[in-house]
Parts: C-alpha cells; structure tokens; sequence
C-alpha cells in the first residue's frame, strides 16, 4: 500500500489536486484554508477581503506590534465591512468549492484549526471520507483520526456572533475524542502530541500548543506512527517514541509535496 500524507494546505488548490497521484488513498490532516496568508498578502481570505496593504499592516502587527494594537487593527477592519460575517462565509465557501475538487483520489479527511469543518459535508464528493472521531481500516491497517486543536489554557470560545470561528475544541472535548481510538496502527491527527521538539516553531520561536492525550495514547498504544501538522518550521520534524514514528508531515503550501507512507 502507499498512501500520501498532506497537512497545512492553507488555499494551495494546484498543489492538492497532485497530492493523490501513484498513491491508493490520500489523507489530508486538516488546515484547508488560507485565511491570512503572511506571504502573498493579496492572497488568502483577508488579501481578497482587504487587500494587499491592509494585509502587510495586520501581519507587521502580529510580528512587532502589542496584541492591543492587533485586535485595535482586525476590529478596524471587519467594521469596515457591512456584513463581515456573509462575507468571510462567501470567501470560505469559494475556497472549500476549489480545495475539494481537486481530491480526485480515494480520501480521508479531518479538519485542522484555520477550517469550517461544519462546512464540509456541502463540498464533500464521492472521492473524499470525513473522518472526525473515526476508526477506518485503510489496506488492513487501522487509522484513528482527530482534528482540530485544543483550546489554549484560560480561553474561551466565543459562541456570539463571531466573524469567523476556527476549529477550537476544549480539553475535555478534545481528550474524550481521542480517548475512542483504540487497537489503532497510525494516529492522524492535526496537532502534535505535547513532545517539545514537536511543538516547537523555529521561525516564530515558540511553541504551539500541543496534545497530552495525545501523547498519553501514543505511550499506551504505541501505534506505528503517529502523523500530524500544525507546526510549520518544526525543531524537528520526526520523533520516535518507544515503537512509535511520530511525524510532521510538513507545511504543505509551501513545499507542495505529500509525506508517503508504505507498507
């Protein structure tokens, strides 16, 4: 069996729609969609919304500015809009229209923290599998999957008419779901188990926040392998724990190629 492993899409269509070729099935970890593309910022869902310069504004506070100057910012912005809701809603939507139909291989698919997986079930087609919360056996091997990330300590998910929600789960939500995947070969997950040169981004220098249930099941199970994405320029992008390979599949924008797994 080969199947190819991607995460971190983050809006590249092209890339995706050759994710899949010479492998029997595709996996895609979750983080579809380019909301705030650092790069290109004409790009993603703000650049199309906003604008290019508007965009580079919002990004060098985020690097250099206070988190007020920040939030003072983004508000700026969406009261600029009529309806920033609708609006956000339509981007989304042209995204996820693009993103899934270019997954023509056999498919199995969570959702990361910058998606809608609400969304997902109108895009869906016949090719792609929405796994959340699952058990699948692809080619005799069982696969367990979890998507989204875990809400950071002391914050709380804003339930009133927020422009845009990511997909934020609380540590309760987030253990009990991963405590269903068991007998498991390969863990899929979008974020990281809590392992330090896992979760460490050498670039934004810092770590993202990582899963202990997912580290606990990994040393109670000790499946296979254990893949995930979520941390772009990780310490390091492989660990082994006892029997387990635990592997950053890699930001898949910016380097277009899948992870293969064999057996």
């Amino acid at each position: 069996m080969r199947v190819h492993v991607v995460s971190d899409v983050h809006g590249n269509t092209e890339a995706l729609a050759r994710a899949g070729e010479g492998a029997d099935a595709l996996i895609v970890l979750g983080d579809l969609l380019d909301f705030v593309d650092y790069h290109q910022h004409d790009q993603g869902i703000l650049g199309t919304l906003f604008g290019a310069e508007k965009v580079a504004t919002f990004a060098r506070l985020r690097r250099e500015g206070t988190r007020e100057e920040s939030i003072a910012f983004s508000r700026s912005l969406w009261s600029s809009l009529d309806d920033p809701a609708a609006a956000v809603a339509e981007a989304v939507r042209e995204q996820y229209a693009a993103l899934f139909a270019a997954m023509t291989t056999p498919t199995y698919a969570i959702a990361g923290n910058v998606d809608s997986p609400d969304l997902w079930p109108e895009f869906a087609g016949d090719e792609v599998r929405l796994v959340d919360g699952e058990v699948v056996e692809i080619g005799g091997l069982r696969f367990g999957f979890t998507g989204g990330v875990v809400l950071p300590p002391g914050a709380t998910i804003r339930r009133s008419n927020p422009v845009w929600r990511p997909y934020l789960r609380t540590q309760e939500e987030f253990d009990e779901a991963v405590g269903k995947l068991a007998d498991i070969d390969v863990l899929c997950t979008h974020q990281p188990p809590a392992l330090p040169e896992l979760t460490y981004d050498v670039v934004a220098r810092r770590h993202e926040l990582g899963s202990s249930a997912l580290r606990g099941l990994i040393y109670a199970e000790q499946p296979r392998w254990s893949l995930f994405g979520h941390v772009h320029q990780p310490l390091s992008a492989r660990l082994r724990v006892g029997r387990t390979e635990c592997r950053n599949v890699g930001h898949f924008k910016v380097t277009g190629r899948p992870w293969v797994l064999r057996w």
